[in-house]
């Protein structure tokens, strides 16, 4: 969604930005061709490989983007480790990228032989086979189900612990097969069968709803008035998080109780550019089917 992106960060010359998911750098380039000639970008990605190939990509800017290694949740260090003060647009996408999808040994792909890996960050010691091979049953059928929102999430993860008795299970396709076997014919037509688990161990595995409400809410902080937070999520367990978080931000009501019970808090941060969330439109999913999922919001701070 990259010109919907920088129509609502509303990039000018001079300004400072932030992509905090950096990823391969493609919204970052267009941000800084916007705020030229003296304007500056901070991009944060967690993968360091995506980090480096999008400073190559980035190259043409080396001296007016600062790159860094680190997850977005950190922001309020990184930001204050930069003393680089208030910030205009803080932009936050929060799907994996393409470099990470498209590469089989980075385990993301239902379909790959590779390692059932799914670390964004490499660094980090716990992987999904870790997950797979060690969760006991009735903990790894609530994560699927929490994460997942897969509805037979019990028989999925029996069928794990059973075929994990015999052999570990590492590949990404020794899973996807277990469970295609495990629920074949259940209604999962519209998607493979394993994408709903595949989803959950990812999210499990990289942390990916841990902290990001606290994110959202220390982001607006670090926004100069007027500033913007653009968020694009791509699964309904994030864009319930930041729907919610947005609406608070904006002194709305989050509790869905009657107007007379309601006791939610309404300090006013910023106020919502559109109620409903944006969509990519037919001509970019014509392209970049993998974005039809994707939902983008923005807060603007008062």
């Amino acid at each position: 969604m990259l010109e919907e992106v920088i129509e609502f960060l509303q990039c000018k010359p001079g300004e400072i930005h932030v992509d905090a998911t950096l990823g391969m750098g493609g919204h970052a380039q267009a941000i800084l061709q916007k705020i030229q000639p003296d304007g500056l970008l901070i991009g944060i990605d967690r993968d360091k490989e995506s980090l480096e190939k999008a400073g190559g990509h980035l190259k043409p800017f080396a001296d007016k983007i600062r790159l860094v290694h680190d997850n977005y949740k950190n922001l309020p260090l990184i930001l204050n480790n930069l003393d680089v003060g208030p910030v205009n647009g803080i932009l936050v996408d929060l799907g994996v990228s393409s470099y990470q999808l498209v590469s089989p040994e980075r385990g993301f792909s239902i379909h790959s032989e590779a390692h059932l890996d799914m670390r964004m960050d490499r660094s980090q010691r716990w992987t999904a086979a870790d997950i797979v091979n060690n969760t006991p049953e009735e903990e790894l059928a609530n994560l699927i189900y929490r994460y997942g929102e897969e509805k037979v999430s019990r028989r999925i993860a029996a069928a794990i612990v059973r075929e994990r008795k015999s052999a570990p299970i590492t590949r990404c396709s020794q899973l996807s097969e277990i469970i295609s076997r495990t629920i074949k014919g259940r209604g999962h037509q519209a998607i493979h069968p394993a994408t709903r688990t595949f989803q959950a161990l990812r999210i499990a595995v990289n942390e990916e709803l841990e902290g990001l409400e606290k994110f959202l809410v220390e982001a607006v902080g670090f926004l100069k008035p007027g500033g913007r937070i653009v968020a694009i999520a791509f699964h309904s367990l994030e864009d319930r998080i930041v729907k919610k978080t947005l609406r608070r931000l904006a002194g709305q009501c989050v509790c869905e109780r009657p107007p007379e019970l309601c006791r939610c808090p309404r300090k006013v941060e910023g106020r919502l550019i559109h109620a409903r969330p944006i969509t990519p439109k037919p001509e970019e999913l014509a392209v970049n089917p993998r974005a039809r999922s994707a939902r983008l919001r923005v807060l603007e701070k008062l």
